[in-house]
C-alpha cells in the first residue's frame, strides 16, 4: 500500500476531531489497527476515518464498546464501507435504538410525576407503589425500566 494512502495519528485526530489519547484507546480495543512504518510510527487507513467516526455516534447513542467492535468488526478490512455495509450495521443495531428510546420517552413522559424508584419519597408514590412493592421486582426505577404500577395491584 502506498504511503501516500495512509494518515498519521496526528492526521487522523484532525480529520475525526478525536485526540491522540483517544485514537490510541479505540486501537487498544481493536476497533482500528496501525500499521507500523518501518520507523515504527503508527499509521492509519483512510477507511479508520469513518470507522471511529461510527465509534462516536455509536457511542453518543449508548452502545458499549463491546457492541461497536462487534459491528465494526463486519466491515471490510482494506476498503472503505459501502453504503450496503452501513445500512447492514443499521438494520442489526435499530432494535437497540428502537428500546433506548422507548426508554427515554418513558423516562420524559414519567419524570414531572415520579421518577419511577419506588423510593415512597411522593405522596403519589404510596398510590402507584404502595409498600414499595415493586422493588420485589429487581432493584432501580421498576417503572422507567418498562414495569407498571398495575404488575403489582394483586401483589398484596
Amino acid at each position: 500500500m502506498p504511503p501516500a494512502s495512509l494518515l498519521s495519528i496526528g492526521d487522523l485526530s484532525r480529520r475525526t476531531g478525536m485526540s491522540v489519547s483517544a485514537i490510541r484507546f479505540y486501537e487498544e480495543r481493536g476497533l482500528v489497527k496501525a500499521i507500523r512504518s518501518s520507523g515504527n510510527q503508527r499509521r492509519f487507513l483512510r477507511a479508520d476515518i469513518r470507522r471511529l467516526s461510527f465509534a462516536q455516534i455509536a457511542q453518543q447513542l449508548g452502545l458499549s464498546l463491546s457492541e461497536i467492535g462487534a459491528e465494526l468488526a463486519t466491515l471490510p478490512k482494506g476498503r472503505s464501507p459501502t453504503r450496503a455495509d452501513w445500512q447492514a450495521i443499521s438494520r442489526r443495531i435499530r432494535g437497540a435504538l428502537q428500546r433506548r428510546i422507548a426508554t427515554l420517552e418513558r423516562t420524559r413522559d414519567l419524570l414531572d410525576g415520579c421518577i419511577g424508584c419506588g423510593c415512597l419519597s411522593l405522596a403519589k408514590c404510596r398510590l402507584y407503589n404502595p409498600g414499595d412493592r415493586a422493588s420485589r421486582a429487581g432493584a432501580g426505577p421498576r417503572f422507567l425500566l418498562g414495569d407498571r404500577a398495575q404488575d403489582f395491584e394483586d401483589d398484596a
